[in-house]
C-alpha cells in the first residue's frame, strides 16, 4: 500500500545566535523537534518520512544570521524540508540564504512536490508590511495552473488560515482572500485530501468548506492561549512546542501532533 509520511512544523521565529524573544532561545526548540524527528524517523527506522514541511514564519524579524541557522538545523534532518514563508519572513533574504528554494515565475515561494499519493502544493502567503496573509491574482493564478494540470489528489500548504478559529485577535489576521482562494480550489474540492496551515500557535483540526485542515503548536517560545474573549492582542501561554507527523494513503489522512519537548514519562500498560 502506498503512504506518505511527513512531518510539519511551523513559526519557529528563530533570531539571529544569543539573542531571545520572551526570554527564551527559539533555536532550542528547533534543535530538540530536529533532533527528536531524526531519532524517531530514521531512514532505516519503523517510520521514515518522504520530507518535512515548514510552514512559516521561520524567523522573527527575516534577518540572514536566522536564515543561516535555519539551515545548519534543517541539515541534521533524515529527509528533504521544504520551507514556506510567512508575515514574519523576508522572501528577499530567504533567497539569498536559500538560493536553492523554488520559486515560481513572479519570485513567490511556491511549487509543487510530486509523491506516489498526489502532489503537496506548496503556497506563499507573505504580503510585507502586514500580519495578514495575502494569495494575490498572481500567486492564484499559479495555483488555479497546477490545480487545472492533472486530476491527481492534492495536498495544500500554506501559512495563513482561510478558516476563522473562534480566538478574535487571531481572526483579525488570517488570509485576507480567503474567497479568492475559494473561488480557485472549489471546482477541485473533492481532490483535495487536507489542508496544512500555521500562524496561529495553537493546535487545531476541523474542516474550512469541507476540506480538512490542521496545525500543530508552534515551535516559538510563545504561544497563544485558548481564550473567547475580544482582545487587541492574543494572550500568550507557555505550552511545549511540538510538531506533527503525518501519515496518508489512499484511504485516510492521520495527523498526530507530537509534544517532543515535554518530558513526560512512558511506561507499559
Amino acid at each position: 500500500m502506498a503512504m506518505l509520511s511527513f512531518a510539519q512544523l511551523t513559526d519557529l521565529h528563530l533570531l539571529p545566535p544569543g539573542e531571545r524573544i520572551y526570554g527564551r532561545d527559539p533555536a532550542e526548540n528547533l534543535r530538540a523537534a530536529v533532533a527528536d524527528i531524526a531519532a524517531r524517523h530514521a531512514k532505516d527506522g519503523p517510520a521514515p518520512l518522504d520530507c518535512a514541511v515548514l510552514t512559516g514564519d521561520l524567523s522573527h524579524h527575516g534577518t540572514p544570521e536566522a536564515y543561516r541557522l535555519l539551515k545548519d538545523c534543517l541539515a541534521a534532518l533524515p529527509c528533504p524540508a521544504y520551507c514556506l514563508l510567512g508575515n514574519h519572513d523576508d522572501r528577499a533574504i530567504f533567497r539569498q540564504v536559500f538560493p536553492e528554494a523554488a520559486a515560481d515565475a513572479h519570485g513567490f515561494i511556491q511549487q509543487a512536490v510530486p509523491t506516489p499519493l498526489g502532489r503537496l502544493l506548496l503556497l506563499d502567503t507573505h504580503e510585507p508590511g502586514t500580519v495578514k496573509g495575502r494569495l494575490c491574482a498572481r500567486r492564484l493564478g499559479w495555483l488555479a495552473e497546477r490545480l487545472a494540470e492533472a486530476d491527481d489528489p492534492v495536498f495544500l500548504f500554506m501559512h495563513h488560515t482561510p478558516a476563522r478559529i473562534g480566538i478574535p485577535p487571531l481572526d483579525n489576521v488570517g488570509l485576507i482572500d480567503a474567497e479568492a482562494f475559494w473561488e480557485v480550489i472549489a471546482p477541485h474540492r473533492a481532490r483535495i485530501r487536507h489542508l496544512f496551515h500555521g500562524h496561529v500557535h495553537r493546535p487545531l483540526g476541523g474542516s474550512w468548506r469541507g476540506i480538512p485542515l490542521s496545525c500543530p503548536r508552534a515551535l516559538a517560545p510563545q504561544q497563544f492561549a485558548l481564550t473567547f474573549t475580544p482582545a487587541p492582542k492574543a494572550t500568550g501561554i507557555r505550552e511545549p512546542a511540538a510538531y506533527a507527523y503525518v501519515r496518508a494513503t489512499a484511504e485516510e489522512v492521520v495527523v498526530h501532533i507530537h509534544d517532543f519537548a515535554g518530558g513526560y514519562e512512558t511506561f507499559p500498560l
